[in-house]
């Protein structure tokens, strides 16, 4: 049976000084697309917004990104006892708070009275500033409100399977947000999990939404889910580390781009691994120094 696939395309054409990007429908037999793969800009993600310079998953760490020209804000989900979906990577708020707890038995009020932003300045006082010195946990909502649908998100469904309903409130809110829509808005925001439930969930709720399976083990799971993840994703994130300890990382990516798919991998912060992720052909980089990546990424397309 045909299935539908929605990858993103992201061409390199720059108009009025903004990149182009949409989303194309490819119609595809066993995870291969009958459409040429397109010549794509290669995507520089805010890991949890700018982390390497201000707190992780916080609205200074979002602009922070924003202002290093990052093309998307990376925002990892969690949801309160009270069904709220917030920013925070960890299911318990101890690392990046001054609380502790798991996310899911607190209310969104409880969160919203911890201080998220002077944990950063206690373990990076060369990078220290007053202002993060009480942040909030923000959530989606707030996130929406604050950049609104001119920015790029790359959201992704953490630890799906404690928070039953995650996908439904996420699609929820990408709808009330205008982010959704077979007019190209779908460009706007990716969806990408380690759960290949949530995904396909997603997909069952909105096939306009682009999506991305996240692969922890790249070096042990090899290319054999490839055909099946091209069947409901755009690409893959593995972990860039785990490339790196295969025999042959570049003919990975190699074939993850030869079944059609996108390949952005986490998380690369040196320049060393800038550079060479580029040689073997990602089409994107998660990275806690969107500033750096540029920089990157602009010498490297003189070279």
């Amino acid at each position: 049976m045909k299935k539908f696939v929605t990858y993103l395309a992201v061409s390199a054409a720059v108009m009025g000084g903004a990149s182009q990007i949409g989303t194309v429908q490819a119609e595809a037999a066993g995870g291969e697309t009958d459409l040429p793969f397109p010549e794509e800009r290669v995507l520089n993600i805010s890991h949890r917004g700018a982390s390497g310079y201000a707190p992780e998953h916080t609205i200074a760490a979002y602009e922070l990104g924003v202002e290093m020209k990052a093309d998307y804000i990376e925002i990892d989900l969690q949801m309160t006892k009270d069904g709220e979906l917030i920013a925070m990577h960890d299911e318990t708020v101890d690392r990046t708070t001054d609380g502790t707890g798991r996310v899911g038995e607190m209310t969104l009020g409880e969160i919203k009275q911890l201080d998220a932003g002077s944990w950063f300045n206690e373990q990076y006082p060369e990078l220290a500033k007053p202002e993060y010195a009480g942040l909030e946990v923000p959530t989606l909502r707030e996130i929406f409100d604050h950049f609104g649908k001119s920015k790029h998100y790359y959201i992704e469904t953490k630890s799906p399977d404690v928070y039953p309903g995650m996908e439904e409130k996420l699609a929820d809110l990408l709808e009330d947000y205008k982010l959704t829509g077979v007019n190209g808005r779908s460009s706007n925001v990716i969806i990408q999990s380690f759960s290949q439930e949530s995904l396909l969930k997603m997909n069952e709720i909105n096939q306009a939404i682009p999506l991305v399976q996240l692969i922890s083990r790249p070096d042990q799971e090899g290319t054999s889910r490839l055909g099946e993840i091209a069947e409901y994703a755009i690409g893959v994130g593995p972990s860039f580390n785990r490339i790196k300890q295969m025999e042959n990382g570049a003919n990975y990516i190699r074939q993850v781009r030869d079944k059609g798919l996108l390949i952005h991998p986490y998380t690369i912060n040196t320049e060393e691994d800038m550079r060479l992720a580029l040689e073997w052909g990602v089409t994107g980089v998660f990275t806690n120094y969107p500033d750096r990546f540029r920089q990157v990424l602009k010498e490297y397309r003189l070279d």
